[in-house]
């Protein structure tokens, strides 16, 4: 084997083990699917630029610096000594494992002499955050340099300074008049900045490197240690129980509430602000907090566009699966759904440049970034002990020193950040068990974290003097239901407060129940007896009701009591109904039943639809579904990682495709399909009895030529039994099939 060092990126990946090139393989899994034929076409996979720039943008700033100086070095290639010495203020284990994380992703080659591919140097644009040199500015430097910045004004000079810094262009001044006078034109008069447009200029990096002094590569980036809080992590778990609790409580209030009156869905999409003030309203919250709610409900697949027109916003069928389960596996659903979605709710109501607020649902609250972000912010947070948190600005800041290459999209992170404190995922900036699990296992990681936390939900109440019946926890969904026709939510939280009401109790009489179909409910649904005044509230409601019976004619009114109808006929706000007497204790209108009752219940009549036979209509509360989706979101395109198992038979066939391109430098026997000769058996034969690999071009029945390498075990009857190492299975050649055969000696398969 040559002992030479390797002259291409290709050659080097050849030298190295099988135990790299899968390190390589699990770094970078976006180039071994589908598997590289060889060595050679991994090298071309490694080059290109989506791939190289996804590698990038996951190196920490450390890296990235140790990167620069391979970069900048003034020769190709730099002795990993010289990397010492140009960065003395960073530790040596620091400045180690940096090399190993940049030659183990292959954006840096070489052992004696570390190399920068070519894609690489194409793709960091300002390396250490210099410029380019003045040679490819086209600028002509004093020769003197120092001394010509000596002689700078302390205005231009400072001009010089900032563009030393991190970013080496900067804009022109845009001063009408005296503009030509300003420190920046003054500067590029002396040909100490280069225009590379109309507006922009560049610091040539000569000048930066000097104006940097003895830290041409800048300062160290050291990795930020920022002060830990710290929690009892039981504490932790219960108040992330209480917020979860929360989340699910409401979020089956707001579903309760669209399927009962939907809210509209804009042309341009989302949620218009007239119903999210309606939702707001009902539901007691801030306006904010609702558009939130809908966000959070749509992320977990549980409110989609449905309807006859699909104009509406609907809960989902996922929905009636979803408050069927226990609570855990209902907040994991939120979360997973959250975590996983490619929305911004904090963006509702932001304007944007042209002045435009954004609603809730919208399709402009859709960043694709959004879930890669909110995983790296929660996987720096599970990498603390449990009760250990960070504050949004510091957790902020290490991640800007994780992934700089990708600092300018955290800008979300303190609002995501306060989204997950309101799911329970997070508290005082520690991540909790359930939010543990949510990384580490998805939706049955959350639910197992939380599952002994949360409450068994209760199936009684607690009916009190004044009307309310007080729900001690959250109520299994029949009970949930029923309680939904006949009382209103007063108050939400830990122990729910319902109010019974007249206009709940003649709801509850429109749907088909009677009163003492009412007065058994109560009595079975509440531990403590049920009040003298709700069984006369009951009865006395039970009396109004029906005394009007609504038909169709289109539809018809009628009633014993003649004096009723008279007050009907008479009153303006039935005026919308369309009434008219057809006879004494009738009236006739051309619109729908529908429509007639709805005008006389706003009027505030009670009264009750009937069918042909005058029997009272009943009338079930229909429940509208949106068709929905997916429960949530497809997470930003990243590689599925390689399992052991797939990385060992990627590297198997790419060392198969390199003895097969090493056999083809030898001499071959080649033979037409379907004649085989005597050189083609002896060579065959020569390579059963000495054990050595055979180099096989092959014709399959399909008449389909490939080329591999074959193991060869025995060769009778005209067929060769043999090992394939690209496919990794035992497979039976046809011997009048093989188009040539060359044996793959060992000195050729491995160097």
């Amino acid at each position: 084997m040559s002992t030479e060092a390797p002259a291409t990126l290709a050659a080097w990946l050849r030298t190295r083990s099988d135990e790299q090139l899968s390190a390589l393989l699990a770094a970078r899994p976006d180039v071994a699917r589908p598997a590289p034929s060889d060595v050679v076409a991994l090298a071309s996979r490694l080059a290109v630029p989506v791939s190289v720039d996804r590698a990038l943008d996951e190196l920490d700033a450390a890296t990235l610096q140790v990167l620069d100086v391979v970069l900048l070095a003034p020769t190709d290639g730099v002795p990993p000594d010289e990397l010492i010495a140009a960065l003395p203020d960073v530790p040596d284990e620091v400045l180690t494992a940096a090399v190993g994380t940049l030659t183990t992703r292959a954006l840096l080659w070489g052992d004696d002499v570390l190399h920068a591919p070519d894609p690489v140097r194409r793709s960091v644009r300002h390396p250490a955050g210099l410029g380019r040199r003045a040679v490819d500015l086209r600028l002509q430097l004093p020769a003197d340099l120092p001394a010509a910045l000596g002689e700078l004004a302390p205005e231009e000079r400072g001009v010089l300074e900032r563009l030393a810094g991190d970013r080496p262009v900067g804009h022109l001044p845009d001063v009408p008049g005296n503009g030509a006078a300003s420190p920046a034109r003054r500067l590029l008069q002396r040909g100490l900045l280069a225009r590379i447009d109309a507006l922009n200029v560049e610091l040539p990096r000569e000048i930066g490197v000097l104006l940097r002094g003895d830290q041409p590569y800048g300062p160290p980036r050291t990795r930020p240690e920022p002060a830990l809080t710290r929690r009892d992590p039981e504490v932790v778990d219960r108040q992330a129980a209480g917020a979860a609790l929360e989340s699910v409580g409401r979020i089956a209030e707001l579903l309760s509430l669209l399927e009962d009156e939907p809210a509209g869905l804009l042309r341009s999409g989302g949620v218009g602000v007239r119903d999210q003030k309606r939702v707001a309203k009902a539901l007691k919250v801030p306006e904010p907090d609702a558009a939130w709610l809908m966000e959070l409900a749509f992320a977990g697949g549980l409110l989609d566009v449905g309807g006859p027109h699909r104009d509406e916003w609907l809960p989902t069928r996922a929905y009636d699966i979803w408050r069927e389960q226990d609570l855990a596996d209902r907040w994991a659903v939120l979360v997973t759904g959250w975590l996983d979605g490619v929305r911004l709710p904090s963006l509702v109501g932001v304007r944007d440049v042209a002045g435009k607020s954004a609603n809730a649902l919208s399709p402009d609250l859709v960043r694709h970034t959004a879930p890669a972000i909110r995983r790296s912010a929660l996987a720096v947070l599970a990498e603390l002990p449990p009760g250990a948190g960070l504050a949004p600005d510091d957790l902020t800041a290490l991640l800007r020193w994780r992934t700089p290459r990708r600092a300018d999209r955290l800008a979300p992170v303190p609002d995501m950040l306060a989204e997950a404190a309101r799911l329970g995922v997070l508290v005082s900036g520690a991540l909790s068990t359930g939010g543990r699990g949510l990384l580490a296992s998805g939706e049955d990681g959350a639910a197992d974290g939380v599952r002994g936390l949360l409450p068994a939900p209760v199936d009684h109440v607690l009916a009190q003097p004044d009307l309310s019946l007080i729900a001690p926890g959250p109520l299994v969904a029949e009970l949930a239901d029923t309680l939904s026709v006949v009382a209103d939510v007063e108050s939400s939280g830990g122990a729910t407060v319902f109010r019974v009401s007249e206009a709940s109790v003649r709801r509850a009489l429109d749907v088909g129940w009677s009163a003492s179909d009412l007065h058994d409910f109560f009595t079975k649904a509440s531990r403590t007896p049920v009040p003298q005044a709700l069984d006369y509230l009951v009865d006395d409601v039970a009396r109004q009701h029906g005394r009007l019976r609504v038909g169709s004619i289109e539809s018809y009114v009628r009633s014993d009591d003649h004096g009723l109808l008279s007050q009907v006929l008479s009153d303006r706000r039935t005026a919308p109904a369309e009434l008219r007497r057809l006879a004494p204790g009738v009236l006739v209108s051309g619109l729908g039943a529908d429509e007639v009752l709805t005008v006389l219940r706003e009027a505030g009549y009670a009264p009750a639809g009937e069918n042909p036979g005058g029997a009272v209509l009943t009338r079930p509360p229909a429940r509208p579904r949106a068709a929905g989706r997916r429960t949530g979101a497809e997470p930003a395109a990243v590689p599925r990682p390689l399992t052991v198992d797939e990385r060992a038979s990627v590297v198997r066939e790419m060392r198969a495709g390199d003895a097969a391109l090493a056999a083809r430098r030898g001499e071959a026997v080649r033979q037409v399909p379907g004649v085989t000769t005597a050189s083609t058996l002896e060579l065959l034969s020569r390579a059963v009895r000495e054990g050595v690999p055979v180099w096989l071009g092959y014709v399959d029945a399909q008449g389909s030529g490939s080329q591999r390498v074959v193991q060869p075990v025995s060769l009778v009857g005209g067929f060769l039994q043999g090992y394939d190492e690209r496919r990794a299975e035992n497979r039976t050649f046809a011997v009048h099939r093989i188009t040539s055969v060359a044996l793959v000696e060992e000195d050729d398969a491995t160097g």
